[in-house]
């Protein structure tokens, strides 16, 4: 555990943190799985079985039994400790990925069968983007420390999210598209199994949960605090969905091909890394209670002005300003999360608001695609940015300004100086480590 810095911490400093590097590796490894997969399984079953509308539902099927059950294998993690529960679900995932690579490998396999294995690969995903955020606060309770770690982490994910479809996009020029399926498992498997064996992840168990379990704040208490970060990761989510699918038919409107769009969404990317290592480096004077909201606020404006882009100069312009907000939005959505909830319950509140980002995502451009076709651009780019003010404003003036903070948390503690901590309110600090999805 380090000592809190003095002065502004930089972020080699916080890769300079005990099996950070090492960690913070093996997690990323594991993660650049999810980055790959989503295009390799619909290149995949595209190619197996010749029909676009079978490829996108099995894709679809993967990644609701993934999204919609992350809590519960969260909460796996959290009862029995990374090690117990990450290494059997990684094996399963590999395990039906590698199957469903086998299946998919040549023309003809029945859909039922491709979809059963998707949905069962989707439900046993090892969640290793919450897994690896809950580690951080064994690594430090540095408030500063840990705003940038986990900024450093959501540009990292951006980052793999970038690199993930390039890699298949390599990957298909020499090998069927059911090999980046395969490559999918190997990673997922190569990266989880580095991150357990990490010394500082090996340390955490079911005897830390125990203890934990017996100092945890009321329940009730820690899901209200929740509530925030989860609604204002799903409004978020909700605009950006809707965005990616209202750049598509803005470039489509004015007759521009697939590359502006994909150009557009990569400088909208870019804004969001930049944003993300603006954030971390920034020592703010506001909390991140009352910050996130603002965040969200800026996105919401920013989206709603990309309606009124004359060509597609303004709009890049526009989408590049709203992902500016888009990561530090997500970094203090899960250091909100990471604050609100007990040690024992600090991987599911990471996966609640993760839940609500991919929930957000899909949810946002079904609903896009849907009024795109009845009304004009303008106004939809307008009704994607009000979802975000809407969530910035229902968290607002709903959220207490202190409701859900545990001590040990850096919105707490920094308000008090640590002689003044209770000692009982204290817990252990095993050697540990993590970042994020």
């Amino acid at each position: 555990m380090s000592a809190p810095a003095q002065g502004r911490p930089s972020y080699a400093a916080v890769l300079r943190l005990p099996c950070a590097r090492r960690t913070f590796g093996a997690a990323l490894l594991g993660r650049l799985s999810y980055g790959m997969l989503a295009l390799s399984l619909m290149l995949a079953v595209t190619r197996s079985t010749g029909s676009y509308a079978v490829a996108g539902t099995i894709t679809a099927l993967f990644g609701a039994t993934s999204v919609f059950l992350s809590p519960v294998r969260a909460a796996l993690v959290d009862r029995h400790g990374p090690r117990a529960a990450l290494l059997p679900m990684a094996l399963l995932y590999a395990v039906l990925l590698g199957a469903l690579a086998a299946a998919s490998w040549r023309f003809g396999a029945p859909a039922w069968l491709l979809g059963a294995l998707a949905a069962a690969a989707g439900a046993a995903t090892p969640p290793l983007g919450p897994s690896a955020r809950a580690v951080w606060r064994e690594l430090t309770e540095d408030p500063s420390l840990l705003q940038r770690a986990f900024s450093l982490d959501g540009v990292a994910e951006e980052a793999l999210l970038i690199l993930g479809p390039v890699l298949v996009s390599v990957l298909v020029q020499s090998a069927p598209p059911a090999a980046g399926v395969v490559v999918s498992a190997l990673l997922v498997g190569a990266g989880t199994l580095a991150f357990v064996l990490s010394p500082v992840v090996r340390n955490l168990g079911p005897a830390a949960v125990a203890e934990g379990a017996a100092r945890s704040e009321p329940r009730s208490r820690g899901a209200r605090a929740l509530l925030t970060p989860v609604v204002v990761a799903a409004g978020v989510g909700l605009s950006l969905g809707a965005m990616d699918l209202l750049v598509l038919a803005f470039a489509t409107e004015r007759q521009h091909g697939d590359d502006v769009v994909a150009w557009v969404l990569a400088a909208h990317s870019a804004g969001s890394a930049v944003g993300g290592l603006v954030n971390g480096a920034v020592r703010w004077r506001i909390g991140a209670r009352a910050r996130l909201p603002l965040l969200a606020v800026g996105l919401g404006l920013a989206l709603a002005a990309a309606g009124l882009a004359p060509g597609v100069g303004a709009l890049t312009a526009a989408v590049v300003c709203a992902g500016f907000f888009v990561a530090p939005a997500f970094t203090t959505a899960y250091l909100l999360a990471d604050e609100a909830a007990p040690p024992e319950r600090r991987t599911r509140a990471g996966a609640w608001v993760n839940t609500a980002v991919n929930a957000g995502l899909s949810g946002g451009t079904a609903a896009a695609g849907l009024l795109a076709a009845r009304l004009p651009l303008g106004v939809c780019f307008a009704l994607a940015g009000g979802v975000a003010l809407l969530a910035a404003l229902a968290c607002a003036v709903r959220t207490p300004k202190t409701a859900g903070l545990h001590r040990g948390s850096p919105s707490a503690e920094s308000l008090l100086p640590p002689e003044s901590l209770p000692v009982a309110k204290k817990r252990p600090r095993p050697p540990s480590s993590r970042p994020a999805r």
